[in-house]
C-alpha cells in the first residue's frame, strides 16, 4: 500500500508540472522561471544534505563525479528542463503532460542505438504508436494558439535531451546519494542555463505577483523535490514498475489542463492517450513478464 501511495503522488505531482508552468510563464518570462526553480530546489536538497542532516554520506563529489554531475546536469536540467518550460510558452499543458510518457519509449531507442543493438520490432513500433497518438492529440489543439508546430518541436526535442540524461545517469556507477545527484545536477544545470537566461529574456516582463511565487515554489518543491524522491525510492524498488506510473501522468495531465486551464478533452485527445499508453505498454512488457 506504501508504494502504491508513492507511486499515485508521483504521478500526481509530475503531471502537474505543466500547468505550474502555464501559470507561472503569465507572470514571468520561461527561462526566468525555470532557473528561478532550479536554484530553489538546489537551495532545499543541499542545504538538507549538508547543513540540516550532516550525514557522512553527504559529501562533497569528487573530481570525477563533478564532471560526471555537470554532464547529467546540463542534459537533465540545462537542455531539457530548459527546452521543456521554453515549450510550455507555445504548447498545451496537455501535451506537456502527454509528451513525458514517451520519454520510456525513447529510452529504448536511444539505449539500443548507443550499445550498437538492433531495436525489436516491439521497440519500433510502440514508438510509432506513441509518437502517432502524440500527434492524434496535438491535432485540434493546433486550430488555436495555445499549440503551434514549433512548441511540439521545441517540447520533443526536450523529451530526446531527457532520454539522453536517463540513459548517460543509467551507464554511470554512483556512488553519491541519490538527494545529492539531484542536488547537484538541477543547481549544475541551473548555471548552465543562465547566460541563456540573461540573453533571451526580459527581466522587466517580470511580476513577482502571487501566480509566479505559488508556481515557482510548487515546481520547485512539489515537482522537483517531493516528486523527484517519490521517483527515486520507486527506481530503487524496481525500475520497470516504477516507469508503470508514467502511464497515470497523460491522464492526470489531461486532468489538470481540463480542470484549471479549461483546456478541452475531446475524442482526439482519448484515442490519442491511450495510444501513448498502449506504446508504452507494448515497449515494456516484454519486462513485465506479459
Amino acid at each position: 500500500m506504501k508504494n502504491i501511495i508513492i507511486g499515485l503522488l508521483f504521478a500526481m505531482l509530475w503531471a502537474s508540472a505543466s500547468v505550474a508552468t502555464k501559470f507561472g510563464i503569465h507572470s514571468a518570462p520561461p527561462l526566468i522561471l525555470g532557473n528561478t526553480r532550479f536554484f530553489i530546489a538546489g537551495f532545499v536538497l543541499l542545504g538538507y544534505c549538508y547543513l540540516i542532516s550532516r550525514d557522512k554520506q553527504y559529501r562533497l563529489p569528487t573530481y570525477t563525479e563533478w564532471r560526471q554531475l555537470a554532464i547529467f546536469g546540463f542534459l537533465n536540467t540545462t537542455v531539457y528542463l530548459g527546452l521543456y518550460v521554453y515549450a510550455m510558452k507555445y504548447t498545451a499543458a496537455g501535451i506537456g503532460s502527454l509528451s513525458t510518457s514517451t520519454n520510456p519509449l525513447l529510452i529504448v531507442l536511444l539505449s539500443s542505438w548507443l550499445m550498437g543493438r538492433r531495436p525489436a520490432k516491439a521497440e519500433i513500433l510502440s514508438i510509432l504508436i506513441g509518437m502517432a497518438g502524440i500527434a492524434i492529440a496535438t491535432y485540434p489543439l493546433l486550430k488555436n494558439a495555445d499549440t503551434t508546430i514549433v512548441g511540439v518541436v521545441i517540447l520533443m526535442s526536450s523529451m530526446v535531451a531527457v532520454s539522453f540524461a536517463s540513459v548517460y545517469y543509467a551507464r554511470i556507477q554512483w556512488t553519491l546519494p541519490n538527494l545529492l545527484i539531484n542536488g547537484w545536477q538541477v543547481s549544475l544545470g541551473g548555471l548552465f542555463l543562465l547566460p541563456f537566461t540573461f540573453v533571451f529574456s526580459d527581466f522587466s516582463a517580470v511580476q513577482l505577483d502571487d501566480r509566479f511565487i505559488y508556481s515557482v515554489l510548487w515546481l520547485s518543491l512539489a515537482v522537483s523535490v517531493v516528486g523527484l524522491i517519490c521517483w527515486f525510492y520507486l527506481l530503487k524498488i524496481d525500475t520497470v514498475k516504477a516507469s508503470l506510473w508514467l502511464f497515470l501522468c497523460p491522464l492526470f495531465g489531461f486532468f489538470y489542463a481540463w480542470w484549471l486551464l479549461n483546456e478541452p478533452i475531446t475524442l482526439y485527445t482519448v484515442i490519442g492517450t491511450l495510444m501513448v499508453i498502449a506504446g508504452l505498454y507494448i515497449g515494456q512488457r516484454k519486462k513485465l513478464g506479459a
